[in-house]
Order: C-alpha cells, then structure tokens, then sequence
C-alpha cells in the first residue's frame, strides 16, 4: 500500500470519525443503554480510592469474593522508551485453535517506530509511532514450492468457512481500556465507555482493547463515568498501545473483536469464551439439564483469502446449583458430608450467573459464610450478603453455607488480583458431566440426539446462522461502517480422496493374505478368518476371578479360545486362580502369589465392574511392581449378546501384550522409525504431567518401544522427549542389526497453537542436537509433525461426510505453514472431524503427496480397532499410554515391559 492510499485511508477515517460524533450527539433518548452520566472531567467528591461496591479486598489473608479484575494503578514502564503490555483479547476461538492461544507479550517499539530489536517499521507505521509486533513462526520451508499432493481422485470439497470479501484496509489504532474502579462485566464497560462516542468517534470495544480509525489525543485519555446501578464514579483510562496495518497480525485481532460485537447484536450471550442462544436452549428436563447452541466464531489469514471459521456448538447447563450439592451430600452422609462434599467438588467448574465467568473450585472454606465480613479497600467492612446484593442485586437466602475457594491464575495475580477468590455455592450453577452422568447411556442418548449434528443439518445450519447475520440490520450497518462483507455460501475448493490400503495379514512365504482395507475402512470380517500376521507362542497364562464368576469366566475362555483359532493363534487352558471377593486388595495378593508361584506370561482379570481404584490396583501391580502383561476384563462381557465378537478383539490384544502383531499395510519405505509422541495429566497430582513416546522397531510396524515419563514443565517434557527417543534408537539398533533409522518421522500430539513456537525453537533443535551426536555427525532424515485433533474445521463433500483418505491441502491452509487436513475414519453418526497435521520441521526426503500418504496408512495400524483411527498407530498408542499413567498407574511402567504393546 502506497504512503498515499495511506494518507486517504486515514483521512477518511477521520471523516468518518467527525460524522459520527455529529451522529451521536443528536441520538435519541434511550438509543444508547449504560450509565446515564457523563463528565469530561472528575465529579464532585471523586476519590483515587475505589468506592464502595468496588472489589474488595480481604482482611488479613482472607481471599475476596469473585468479581471485576483490578484496575491497574501503575502506568506502563517508561524505561528505554519501551513498555510491555499483555494484550487480553477474547476472540471466539477454543484452546488450541486459531489466534487466542498465540496472543501472548507483545514488544512495543520505541522512537524509531521499529520492531524493539532495529528492524524496519512494518507496513501502515508511521515514523516516531510505536509498532504492535508478533513473533510469527513461519514452518513453511522456503524452499518448498507447494504443499499440495497428487494422489487420488480429485472432489468438490466445501468446509464450515465463510470469505471475507471486501474488508477495511486502513491504518488502526489499538488501544488498552482500563476502569477505575474495577468493573468485570463486558456489558457494563461498553456502557460506561459507549456515552463517549462524541468524544471517541468510531470504535470497536472488546471489553479490554479499543481499535480507531483515528488517533485520540491526549496519550494516555481520561474520561468519567457514573455507574448507574449503584452511582459509583468511574475513571476511564484510554491509553494508546500501537499502530496496526493490513499487514501486520494482530490487525485481524479486530475482525475477530467486530464479529463478537455482530453476536451480541443476535441477542445471544456470552458464556466463558463463546456465544450461546439461551432463547433456543433445550430442556432435558428428567435429568436437569440444559442444552444451550451456540457458535464459534474465528477469522484469520488463509491461504489467499481472509475466511472466517464458523462452527456450531453445545454448553451442557445443569439446573442444580453447588448448595443443591451440598444438601445432597448432607443427606448421604450426615458427619461425613464434609468430605463427601469436597470429593464432589473440587476440580469441577462452576459457573457464576451473576458475570457469566467461570471457576475452578480448588478449596471449601467451612468456617467462612455469606454473613462473613471482609474489608473493601476503602477501609469499610461488609458482608458477602450485603457485597452481592449492593454489588449484582442477588439475595442470598442460606446464611450458613461454606464459601468455595478458587486459586487465580499466575497472569491474574501479576495484573493485581488475589491469589484466592471467594465463591457462595447458592450462586453458583455445576457445569459439565460428571463420570456417573457420562456412564448414564439413556442420559448420553439424550443429549447425543441434539449434539450429533449430520452434515446435511449442519450445513443448514451454519447457512441459516450467515442469513442471520447478513439480514441483522446493526450488524450490517457495523460491516459497512468498516467496509466489510461475508460471503453468503460456504467455500469450495478441491481435494482428493486417497486410493485405499491393502491390509496384509500372514500366511506361508510369499502367500500372505492381502486385502482392500474398504470403503468404510472395516476390515474386521476378513481379520477374524486370515492367519495373524505376527503369531506369538502362549505358553502359561491365569485367569485370577472371584469364585462366583468362575463358571460364566470359563465358558469365556473357551469362546476366547475359539476365537483366536479363527487366526491361527493357539491359546491353551489357562489355569484358575479363585477368590473370594471382589476388593482391589484381594487381588493384589492373588496377583502376587500367582507370579511367584507360576510365572505366567499374561494374567487374565475378571472384575465385577469399572470400579477405578481396583483397577489402578491390578495395573499398578503387573505395570510397576512385577511387569506380567495383564487383561482386565468387566463381568458383564463374559454373557454379553456379541460375545464372539469381543472374544475376538481380546484375542487380538493378548497377542499385541505378549510380542504379536495382527496385521500391517504395504509400507515401501526401508530404515524408517515413527514416533508418537502425547501428553496426559496426573489426576491425583496437579501440575504433574506424564509424556508417552511409542516408536516402531520394525518394516512391517508389528513391534514397538515404549518410554514415559513425569514432568512439571515445558523444558522437563523436551528433554525426556530427547532422551526417550535417544533410548528408541538404540533399541531400534537392537531389533536391525546395529543399522539406525534412515528416516524418523515423529507425530507430537498434545501440542496447543501457542505452544508451537516453544516446540520449534526447543524441543526440534534438542533433539537435532541428540541425533547428530547419535549419527556421529553424519547426516540425519528427520520429520517432525504437529497433529491437532480439537479443531473447528469441518468438511463436507456435497451434503454428506468425505469418505476416508479425505486430504484437504489448499483454501483453508495457512500461508505460513506446510500443513494438510486429512480425514482418515469412517464416520456413519454426526460429521465427520478431520486431523490438522502441521510439518514443523522436515529434511525426511518425502514430497507432500508421499507424506500424506505415509501419514494415511499409519492410521490403520491401531491393533485395538479393525479399521482406520483419527491420528497414525504411534500417536494412538502414545496417547493410549499416557493416558493409563496419568489415570491409573502415577508412575512409570517398569522398563522390562518397554517393547511389549501392555497398555492396549
């Protein structure tokens, strides 16, 4: 853009500008809502103290009630010329998609207009103006000309997106708004700022950043407002942060905010991050639930077009509140209810009515109530009756109930808030499933016959939500305002549907069973008459069950036995071990007297439900403590209407759990190790993580080795990343001869979009560094993949779900990546979700077309599933092991059972 289409730009903003301030002082009365007060200079009795209402703050070490951030009382540091500001924006998108994970510090230039470290101004900054920046990771090689593939049949794909087709390219001015006293609800700040339009002129207002078209002076602007609910004064501090153009990031940070502010105009509201319609929520009144829609929203710079994602969505509100959970402990358990009460509640997230924030209960406080009085930091003393009342007009009618205790966040407490907050349990609504609910199969059916959306209905849907907005008079007029326009059908654009896999199983040399893998990608009728393709010998095994299942278990066993014949795979008798009950330390001793006495190769468990403590018992013992592989199998499998078809798939795992393999795809490439790689967190200790790495020791993918281990931090996970995989090598050496890998293709799961940059700049270079000491120095093949799984992206091939072997690599991509969708699992309920693969790093020697293809036929190599999975085996099998870890296990597997598929 030339410094004239610049200078126009800017002029006619602040035409616009001068307009609308003529514009809004001749609004009618009652168009704008929001304090009716308006002072362009401090009001009689205004004190730098906040007022009463304002948050409050606890005596001694009392936490405060949860309410509005604090005001900051500092200005931004002055030293260098330079200042650091967090930029909080709460964009539609969902953790781990699009740009609110990677809004993050943001260095501010100093007098040169630069980038804070000498570099050129970017474009749309004028001289002597400080510069917004983002450190952009750019994992598109530059030497790669197109990431697009060949293979396959070329279809008409459509995705969820919407372009933007003609949008605002002028120079912005991004602003930080701060409130003294400090007000937490969105509604009430755009109030208290919306009565200075005449002073403002055009804007666009998230709750914490402004964006204008034109400059305000003075730097930094001060202005007053009267809250009208309780007529407490307000200082409103308008302070410039930087400039934005066309070019730079952060310039569609304010598309995002305008089509948040086009979803308030919906009348729908907003719940945590995303917009829900409470008008069209649906009951499910027999278990007290409420199942609100609503929308996700997200726009950002695709391929060559500006799209924004639209994707629908459900919040699951339960209509009881935390005291209704109390009462029902008290009433299970009258001197025990203080425990049954915190068992119940810490961990869970509650939702407060009254500011629509959400919590997550860390502590209950049974010696604090609502009658209990903390100190505001005017000095005056009041209740938590009163506060709430004064504060949001919410009686509390139960005066002795405990308060719950939430622990703020790090960047909350750096920004001024208390470490604690205190929660009344009246006012508080349970959010969220428990695990008795997700075991409830009529419950889940409920819900699953509004959820599952086919893609026919939410094509519609998504449709009739553009209609909505397109026909929205207030959110036409804010389009236009900044010059821009949706587009009114969804994207098309064309991609490919992979050829399918053969599946080969065993058989004499030369004659091994092959096969079509299929159109819905099930092979598992094939699979139960063909020879295993990797046949181990079972020798010794024990099936350890109380005395009363003995005869359903062995009526099992011989279905079991049946079953693997079917394979070719012989499993003998195996021997018997009653007990008396059915407690996790009963078997614990049955386990230990068995491997003493008989040494078996597996044990087979039969428990009478899913209880969690006793299997974590049972696993702990065979995973930690002894290393005997283990099969743990529920009561009522054992009579169960399809019990042919689960003894079959528990014949597959015992022969995965003690060295086989039952089938493989046509892998031409030689010396290639693949890595999976995921991360589960520990459920007994907070902050502690355990990272899984799975990795192929052979051609044909029938053996693999396994590493875990427990960190607290980023930089702990990327040096056990380093060192397990250094550990797979020389295993992998072990299993060929003393040949490492030629090529190592690593799949990294459990990775966020902020979280990229870390993973690129530390845990790719560490592990390039641990390579070239491993290879001497000599060169190495290396791939490292980013899969993400909780993405908004959805695809449709006409009215119905793409079949498997769907690659979409062009149109939604992004410019600065080398990255594919591709959908490899066959979906016959709801739509179909395909997998992000982003290539972070890559010198493997494979051409797009080979690595997606390398990628798809991974995905059929999960010996738990007779058919394709959302992510390749390794990553699977990482996340299926991190997952018993972090669940059950809280320590790491013993290392003799490394090369062993245990945990399937």
């Amino acid at each position: 853009m030339s410094e004239g289409g610049r200078a126009r730009g800017r002029a006619r903003g602040r035409a616009r500008g001068q307009q609308q301030q003529q514009q809004q002082t001749q609004r009618r009365p009652g168009e704008e809502h929001g304090p009716q007060q308006v002072q362009a200079r401090p009001p009689p009795g205004f004190q730098q103290q906040p007022a009463p209402g304002a948050r409050p703050q606890p005596q001694t070490a009392r936490p405060q009630p949860a309410m509005q951030q604090p005001p900051p009382q500092m200005a931004p540091p002055q030293s260098s010329g330079r200042a650091l500001h967090r930029v909080s924006v709460r964009s539609e998108s969902q953790p781990g998609d699009d740009m609110t994970a990677r809004m993050r510090e943001m260095s501010v230039g100093g007098d040169n207009g630069g980038n804070g470290n000498g570099g050129p101004a970017g474009r749309g900054a004028l001289r002597g103006r400080r510069q917004v920046n983002v450190d952009i990771i750019r994992t598109r090689p530059v030497k790669l000309d197109s990431k697009q593939g060949s293979s396959g049949r070329a279809v008409k794909l459509m995705a969820n997106y919407f372009k933007l087709e003609t949008h605002t390219n002028w120079c912005l001015y991004q602003y930080r708004v701060d409130f003294a006293p400090e007000e937490d609800r969105t509604p009430i700040r755009k109030g208290l700022l919306r009565n200075h339009k005449a002073v403002l002129g055009g804007y666009i207002f998230d709750g914490t950043m402004m964006f204008t078209s034109h400059r305000l002076n003075p730097d930094p602007l001060e202005l007053f407002s009267t809250r009208a609910s309780d007529e407490t004064a307000i200082r409103i501090t308008v302070r410039l942060v930087g400039d934005l153009a066309v070019g730079d990031y952060h310039y569609l940070q304010f598309f995002n905010i305008l089509m948040r502010k086009a979803l308030g105009h919906l009348q729908l509201q907003l719940v945590g991050r995303n917009f829900f319609d409470a008008k069209a929520k649906i009951l499910i009144d027999q278990f007290k639930l409420e199942l609100w829609p609503g929308y996700v929203t997200s726009i950002r710079q695709h391929e060559k077009e500006i799209l924004l994602c639209s994707e629908i969505t459900h919040k699951v509100m339960r209509q009881d509140t935390v005291l209704d959970l109390l009462t029902e402990c008290v009433q299970r358990g009258e001197r025990n209810y203080r425990n049954l009460f915190k068992q119940a509640i810490i961990g869970s997230v509650i939702l407060t009515d009254y500011n629509n924030h959400t919590y997550r209960v860390d502590d209950v406080d049974f010696d604090t109530t609502p009658s209990s009085k903390f100190t505001l930091r005017n000095g005056e003393q009041i209740s938590y009756i009163d506060y709430f009342y004064q504060k949001y007009q919410k009686r509390i009618q139960s005066r002795d109930q405990p308060m719950l205790v939430t622990r703020t966040k790090p960047r909350e407490r750096r920004a001024g808030m208390a470490e604690l907050v205190y929660l009344v349990p009246e006012l508080c609504r349970m959010t969220g499933l428990t695990d008795e609910m997700r075991g409830n199969f009529n419950l889940m059916k409920a819900l699953a016959e509004h959820t599952r959306v086919g893609p026919e209905s939410r094509i519609d849907r998504l449709n009739n939500f553009n209609r909505r907005l397109l026909r929205e008079q207030a959110i036409q007029t804010d389009l236009r305002e900044w010059n821009m326009r949706l587009a009114e059908k969804l994207v098309e654009f064309q991609g490919r549907v992979l050829p399918q896999e053969k599946i080969m199983q065993g058989g004499r040399p030369g004659q091994e069973v092959k096969y079509d893998a299929g159109a819905q990608t099930d092979w598992t009728r094939e699979l139960r008459s063909n020879p295993m393709l990797v046949i181990p010998s079972l020798n010794s095994w024990v099936v350890v069950c109380p005395n009363r299942l003995k005869r359903d278990a062995q009526n099992f066993v011989t279905t079991l036995v049946r079953a693997a014949q079917g394979m070719r795979f012989v499993i003998p008798q195996p021997y018997f071990y009653d007990i008396q009950d059915d407690r996790a330390g009963t078997f614990v001793e049955a386990l230990e007297e068995v491997i003493s006495g008989k040494d078996p190769q597996l044990i087979m468990c039969i428990v009478t439900n899913n209880r969690q403590d006793r299997y974590s018992a049972i696993k702990k013992k065979c995973c930690v403590d002894r290393a005997v592989p283990t099969q743990v199998i529920v009561a009522r499998s054992l009579n169960a209407k399809g019990v042919m078809s689960i003894a079959t798939k528990v014949a597959i795992q015992i022969c995965c759990k003690i060295g086989g393999a039952p089938w493989t795809v046509e892998i031409p490439l030689s010396g290639l190790m693949v890595v999976g790689f995921d991360v589960c967190h520990d459920t007994t200790t907070k902050g502690k993580s355990y990272g899984a790495l799975v990795a192929s020791l052979d051609k044909p993918f029938s053996r693999y080795f396994s590493a875990v281990s427990a960190h607290t931090s980023g930089e702990e996970l990327s040096n056990y990343l380093t060192s397990n995989i250094a550990k797979a090598l020389h295993k992998y050496k072990e299993y060929n001869g003393g040949a490492l890998p030629q090529r190592i293709v690593i799949y990294r799961d459990g990775v966020g979009e902020g979280q990229i940059p870390y993973v690129f700049k530390h845990e790719v270079e560490l592990l390039k560094e641990q390579l070239m000491k491993m290879y001497g120095g000599q060169a190495f093949r290396m791939a490292f993949i980013v899969v993400t799984k909780r993405i908004n992206t959805r695809l449709f091939l006409g009215n119905n779900n793409p079949p498997p072997g769907t690659v979409a690599d062009e149109c939604i991509t992004l410019p600065e990546r080398y990255d594919f969708f591709l959908v490899s699992q066959s979906v016959r309920q709801g739509t179909v979700s395909p997998t992000s693969y982003n290539v972070i790093s890559d010198n493997v020697g494979l051409d797009p077309d080979k690595l997606q293809r390398l990628t798809y036929k991974l995905t059929h190599l999960y010996f738990n599933w007779s058919g394709t999975v959302r992510v390749p085996a390794p990553c699977q099998y990482a996340h299926k092991l991190a997952f018993l870890v972090g669940q059950a296990l809280h320590k790491a597997p013993s290392s003799r059972l490394e090369d062993l598929l245990y945990f399937l």
